[in-house]
């Protein structure tokens, strides 16, 4: 939210049962843990990712590493790491286990920001949306510096958004360009 929180909301009432506040800017996205229904990660343009305890309403962990706003965040599907795009031009991989930064993925000729990332249904890839119309994906194994593939015919404008199906067989994207494009 652009107040600095998150809200969990009581969706029957509409009454506020939670506030967390700890970014010190606007939070542009959260991802819930898939495997753990207590903890959710965010995204700030305060270049940190912070990952939550619902019953405490406190941030458990700080994550740093960007040098730009952190547009997405997406659970890994094991839920024991999070992936971010951020504003610098660089997807992360983080572990939670290790509180730590495991993998940067970027390019020198790649100078767009990002707006969206989803992990495929392994984690083996992570995909990531880009200002300059393209969606990258990544090898989360790999060493960060050259991505695995770009999909064939990029939006005619930026990606906004995109998604990877629950049953890994698909992703969608969607671009200012007003077309949904689906992958598989």
């Amino acid at each position: 939210s652009g107040d600095s929180t998150c809200i969990l909301w009581d969706v029957s009432t509409g009454e506020v049962l939670t506030t967390y506040s700890g970014h010190k800017g606007d939070v542009m996205s959260l991802s819930l843990n898939p495997n753990d229904k207590n903890v959710f990660v965010t995204g700030s343009v305060d270049t940190t990712a912070k990952i939550w305890d619902v019953r405490t309403g406190k941030s458990v962990q700080t994550h740093v590493g960007h040098e730009s706003d952190i547009n997405s965040v997406a659970f890994f599907p094991d839920g024991k790491a999070f992936g971010t795009g951020s504003d610098d031009s660089t997807c992360r991989l983080f572990d939670m286990r290790c509180y730590a930064e495991v993998n940067k993925f970027g390019h020198d000729k790649i100078l767009c920001g990002i707006t969206s990332v989803d992990f495929s249904r392994s984690g083996r890839l992570l995909f990531a949306g880009y200002d300059d119309f393209n969606c990258y994906a990544w090898d989360t194994l790999g060493n960060g510096g050259v991505h695995a593939f770009q999909l064939p015919q990029p939006h005619d404008n930026r990606v906004s958004c995109l998604g990877v199906a629950p049953n890994g067989t698909a992703m969608c994207t969607g671009s200012w360009d007003t077309l949904l494009k689906i992958w598989a």
